[in-house]
C-alpha cells in the first residue's frame, strides 16, 4: 500500500522559511508525480508544486513562485518542499500527495498523506 506522510509543520515567523518533508513507502521510488497543496479552513486546496520523474519537471503556484523549491531524495524516497520569505497567507495545511507508475502527471493525485499544519505569525 503507498502510503505518504507529510511533516515539518509547526510555527514560523514571517520572513523565515518554511521546509515540509514527504516521505513515502509501499512503492518503489521511481516514476512519480508528487505534489504539494495547501488548504486554509473554508477556502479552496490549492496546488503549491510539483515535481515528476524521471521527466524533473516542477511546476510552482503564482503564490509561492520565485519564493519555493521542490526537490527530491530518491535515496530517502522523500520530497521537500522550502518556502522561504513566508508570508502570514502561507499559513495553511499541507499536504503532500502522489501519483506512481508510468507517465505520472501532477494532477489527479491517487493516493495523499494527511497534512501537516503550517502557522506564520506576522
Amino acid at each position: 500500500e503507498v502510503q505518504l506522510q507529510a511533516s515539518g509543520g509547526g510555527l514560523v515567523q514571517a520572513g523565515e522559511p518554511l521546509r515540509l518533508s514527504c516521505t513515502t513507502s509501499g512503492y518503489t521510488f521511481g516514476d512519480y508525480a508528487i505534489g504539494w497543496f495547501r488548504q486554509v479552513p473554508g477556502k479552496e486546496r490549492e496546488g503549491v508544486s510539483c515535481i515528476t520523474r524521471p521527466a524533473n519537471i516542477t511546476y510552482y503556484a503564482d503564490s509561492v513562485k520565485g519564493r519555493a523549491t521542490i526537490s527530491s531524495d530518491n535515496a530517502k524516497n522523500t520530497v521537500y518542499l522550502q518556502i522561504n520569505s513566508t508570508k502570514p497567507e502561507d499559513t495553511a495545511v499541507y499536504y503532500c500527495a502522489g501519483n506512481f507508475g508510468p507517465t505520472p502527471e501532477c494532477y489527479d493525485m491517487a493516493y495523499w498523506g494527511k497534512g501537516t499544519l503550517v502557522t506564520v505569525s506576522s
